[in-house]
């Protein structure tokens, strides 16, 4: 009977993937999200080896000694560094099959921004192939999470989408199977934890780390005044003194220091809904709009965009997994998966 799942396991092992800025996500058909991960490489500068992948690399970034390097491979969605992305996703794949030798070697799917080049997609299916892959389906993201949000892509009916991600927003108008309209802006998650740093240095001379940012933004970050006000305690470096320091700050602040950052999003959203068909446009007022990707988990977020566009707005079930799930149901729909692809 073992024998029997191992081969079985060994025969099909396509996997669909979110390759993000931030996280790295791995679907293995038949068993569901295998892999869920920063997209952070830590590497021995003297051999060029990875000392550490994921979310053990992640533990590490800023604290690293000088022998060794953290490095991010995937900017604004898209290949940064080539060498270490295949080092990065060689090590998912294995790690999401537990190192088991293919029999056959895999498909694999892959959710991509909207807006990426020809030779950024080439970089990324050229990725997966070196990482041992039989086929590579590349699929915009809203593509794949509309299918993930359940959302139904194949009627003639507007569903317009919002992810927001690490590296980018993606904003598109479904219908058909197809994508009506899509606009794109490399302005995201990433963007907001940079925010929250300046902000933090400009008001209190305080320097602080990726890492903090980024909790400051989860804790007690927001769009939209909160019901009850919170605070937090932050550590970094004082940059008068040059010693250790704690502050603390309040909900109020974080949002105003990620002002620009929401409102260049909702800026994007209300382009595509001004330049979205008259016909679907009535569509989408009926079922409104939907946010994924970790960006929408932004406190209130759907609260803003609700009273910026007078829409309803919802927010997926698992926003971090949506991508992932949607490119994972498109391994079982392989007509579907080979008509909405990109060449």
């Amino acid at each position: 009977m073992n024998f029997l799942r191992w081969i079985k396991g060994s025969l099909f092992c396509d996997l669909a993937i979110d390759l993000g800025t931030a996280n790295t996500l791995v679907y293995l058909k038949g068993r569901g999200i295998i892999v869920q991960e920063p997209s952070i490489v830590v590497v021995n500068r003297a051999n060029g080896k990875p000392e550490a992948v994921g979310k053990r690399a992640k533990e590490m970034l800023g604290k690293t000694p000088a022998n060794v390097l953290a490095i991010k491979p995937m900017r604004d969605g898209v290949i940064a560094d080539f060498e270490i992305a295949e080092k990065m996703l060689d090590y998912f794949i294995k790690k999401s099959t537990n190192n088991r030798g293919f029999l056959i070697r895999p498909r694999i799917v892959i959710g991509i921004p909207t807006g990426i080049t020809q030779v950024e997609r080439r970089a990324v299916k050229d990725v997966a192939m070196r990482a041992k892959a039989s086929e590579v389906y590349l699929v915009e993201q809203p593509m794949v999470a509309s299918v993930g949000a359940g959302l139904p892509i194949s009627e003639p009916t507007g569903n317009m989408i919002v992810d927001i991600g690490g590296g980018t927003t993606d904003i598109a108008v479904i219908s058909l199977n197809g994508i009506v309209f899509n606009h794109s802006i490399r302005i995201a998650g990433n963007e907001m934890d940079e925010s929250i740093i300046q902000y933090i240095k400009k008001k209190y001379n305080l320097l602080i780390g990726e890492r903090t940012a980024e909790q400051v933004k989860m804790q007690i970050g927001s769009a939209y005044p909160l019901d009850e006000p919170m605070t937090l305690e932050i550590k970094g470096r004082d940059l008068k003194e040059g010693i250790p320091k704690t502050i603390v700050v309040d909900d109020q602040e974080i949002r105003e220091a990620l002002e620009d950052v929401v409102s260049s999003i909702i800026g994007a959203i209300r382009i595509a809904l001004e330049k979205t068909p008259p016909e679907l446009s009535a569509d989408i007022i009926d079922r409104g709009i939907v946010l994924t990707g970790g960006g929408a988990l932004l406190k209130n977020f759907d609260k803003r965009i609700r009273e910026e566009t007078q829409l309803p707005v919802f927010i997926t079930e698992d926003p971090l997994a949506t991508v992932v799930l949607g490119a994972g149901k498109m391994l079982d729909d392989l007509p579907l998966l080979k008509k909405i692809s990109l060449i």
